[in-house]
């Protein structure tokens, strides 16, 4: 699933990272990526350190 993607392109970055450049280094559509880390968000699985930039929460 998308979800696992996006958070496994997270972990393996090191760093935040915007909802574009998660796309592009996942290889899935935006709007793929963008509907994952909400429900990510939603569960807490990853936090925004900044605007507009996301990383693995704790």
């Amino acid at each position: 699933m998308s979800t696992e993607k996006v958070l496994k392109t997270l972990q393996d970055a090191g760093k935040p990272m915007k909802a574009g450049e998660i796309a592009e280094a996942s290889g899935l559509d935006k709007k793929d990526v963008e509907k994952a880390m909400k429900e990510l968000k939603a569960t807490g699985q990853i936090v925004s350190p900044k605007r507009c930039y996301w990383a693995p929460g704790n």
